[in-house]
């Protein structure tokens, strides 16, 4: 993960903890139950969809990368290579 990509994760929870401090204390008081239901619903749905969106980019990108490595290097018949000894 990519140092751009951490600071997005910190903010996002972050403001995660947020919703959930503030369900937490809807509920505490006891005023408006559907509404801290709603707020953990929310938080822990957006939590799996981007965990899984983060989860597929990295095995698209393992797949590329396995698949770029897979590739054969020039022949060794090419004037360049046999000229500087290299194979």
């Amino acid at each position: 993960m990519d140092l751009p990509e951490f600071r997005t994760w910190v903010f996002f929870y972050l403001i995660s903890s947020v919703a959930l401090l503030w369900a937490a204390f809807l509920s505490a008081q006891g005023l408006m139950l559907w509404m801290s239901v709603l707020l953990v619903l929310l938080v822990i749905g957006t939590n799996c969809v981007l965990v899984l969106a983060e989860l597929r980019k990295y095995a698209k990108k393992r797949e590329i990368m396995k698949r770029l490595s897979a590739i054969e290097p020039a022949a060794s018949d090419d004037p360049v290579t046999s000229m500087f000894g290299q194979k």
